[in-house]
C-alpha cells in the first residue's frame, strides 16, 4: 500500500508539471475561453480531461513497449498529430480578422459538446503527450500493482488534466481578459494560430529524425 501511494504521489507530481506547461491544450482552452463562451471552453477542458485519462491508461497496458517496438507507429503519430495542429492554427490565424459578430454566428452549431470533442481529439493529437505518460508511468509505476490503484489512478490524471484547463477556462472568460482579447484581438488570434502551427510544424520535422 505505502509503495502504491508512493508511485501515485510521484506519476501525479510529475504529470501535473507537464499539464501546466503550456503547449497546444493551453492554446485552445485559452481561445476558446476568450472567443467563444465559458462554457465551450469548459467542455473542451473536460475532453482534454478524457484525452489525458486515455493516454493514461494506454500507458497502463504499455504504451512504451509498443512504440519501442513498432518506431514507425511514433512516427506515424507524430506526422498525423503535428499536421492536425497545423491544420487548427491556420484555421485560428485565417479568423484574425474576422469580427466576433460574425464568428458568433458561425459559432452557433460549437456547443459544449463538440467542444469537448474539439478539446479531445486536440489533446490525443500531440504523441509528445503520449510518450511522456509513457515514460512517467514506466519510470514510476510498481512493478505490481492492484487493479483499484489503477482505477483511482486514472480518475486522479483526468481530475488533474479537466481541473488545470477548467481553471483556465474559468479565468480567462471573466471580463477583464475578454475586454483585452477585444483590443488585441488580431493580434492574439495571429499569435495563438502561430504558435499552434509551429508547435504542429516542429513535431511533423522532429518526425524525421531520428
Amino acid at each position: 500500500m505505502t509503495q502504491e501511494f508512493t508511485a501515485l504521489a510521484g506519476i501525479l507530481a510529475a504529470l501535473t508539471v507537464g499539464v501546466i506547461s503550456p503547449g497546444p491544450s493551453f492554446v485552445m482552452v485559452a481561445r476558446m475561453a476568450v472567443a467563444s463562451s465559458r462554457s465551450q471552453a469548459l467542455g473542451a477542458a473536460l475532453g482534454m480531461g478524457v484525452g489525458g485519462a486515455l493516454f493514461g491508461l494506454a500507458a497502463l497496458l504499455g504504451l512504451q513497449g509498443v512504440f519501442h517496438a513498432v518506431p514507425s507507429l511514433y512516427v506515424a503519430l507524430k506526422v498525423i498529430g503535428g499536421l492536425y495542429l497545423c491544420y487548427l492554427g491556420f484555421l485560428i490565424f485565417k479568423s484574425a480578422r474576422e469580427p466576433l459578430a460574425f464568428q458568433a454566428v458561425s459559432l452557433q452549431g460549437v456547443n459544449a459538446k463538440r467542444s469537448f470533442w474539439l478539446g479531445l481529439t486536440t489533446q490525443v493529437s500531440n504523441p509528445k503527450t503520449a510518450i511522456v505518460y509513457a515514460s512517467v508511468f514506466a519510470a514510476l509505476l510498481p512493478q505490481h500493482f492492484s487493479v483499484g490503484f489503477s482505477a483511482v489512478l486514472l480518475a486522479l490524471v483526468f481530475l488533474v488534466e479537466a481541473g488545470w484547463y477548467s481553471l483556465v477556462a474559468l479565468l480567462l472568460s471573466s471580463a477583464a481578459p475578454q475586454k483585452a482579447y477585444l483590443s488585441y484581438k488580431a493580434w492574439g488570434d495571429r499569435t495563438a494560430g502561430l504558435v499552434m502551427f509551429g508547435l504542429g510544424l516542429r513535431l511533423v520535422t522532429s518526425a524525421a529524425r531520428p
